[in-house]
């Protein structure tokens, strides 16, 4: 699975093609990509807030107890493995109307693959300066995005044209995920500081 994270960053079209030869059981996906790949975000963010502190410039910190960031990480994460399945849905639901119609299972698979930059994104909660966590974050939808865009028309046997609309579509979707997604943990992680 890991060796398909480089496939992705350097050639994604070919790297979808080869995920969807591949068929992939679900549990076995979740228990040997997802599982790692979303606890990279929820441990940085741990490891960063309880250590560091969000950092809002202008000398304010905002720290989480230990307890409490432990509590918001486990519903952090819970939350990144049940958006993975919600964004393999609406990618299923769309590709429905094509001939080649991938199963559910298969584009479950296809969402844990394009959120890997996001996943990858979360390192830099290591040190969480606002600033540098949205600027990462951008940077890990922006390439999900592309991901997106070149892998769907492989993923879906489609022209790029087809994929191109179908990518803005699900990307649309996704990105709304995100950002209630992100709005939760927002809530989350400000109702869990305790300002220094």
């Amino acid at each position: 699975m890991s060796n398909h994270v480089w496939g992705l960053l350097s050639h994604p079209a070919q790297e979808f093609r080869e995920i969807r030869q591949e068929n992939e059981a679900l549990p076995h996906l979740y228990a040997h990509y997802i599982a790692f790949m979303a606890a990279i975000p929820v441990v940085c963010s741990f490891i960063g807030t309880t250590q560091f502190g969000w950092n809002f410039g202008a000398g304010r910190v905002f720290r989480v107890e230990p307890v409490t960031a432990l509590v918001i990480a486990i519903i952090f994460y819970a939350l990144m493995l049940g958006a993975v399945a919600l964004v393999g849905q609406v990618i299923h639901w769309m590709a429905s109307r094509y001939a080649n119609t991938p199963s559910l299972q298969q584009c479950i698979v296809f969402a844990a693959y394009v959120a890997t930059p996001m996943f990858l994104s979360g390192v830099v909660a290591l040190y969480p300066l606002v600033w540098l966590c949205m600027l990462a974050v951008i940077a890990g939808v922006c390439y999900s995005g592309y991901l997106l865009y070149h892998g769907i028309p492989s993923f879906l046997g489609i022209d790029k044209k087809q994929g191109f609309i179908f990518s803005g579509s699900t990307f649309a979707i996704g990105v709304l995920v995100l950002e209630l997604l992100l709005g939760i943990t927002v809530i989350m992680w400000g109702y869990g500081s305790d300002l220094f």
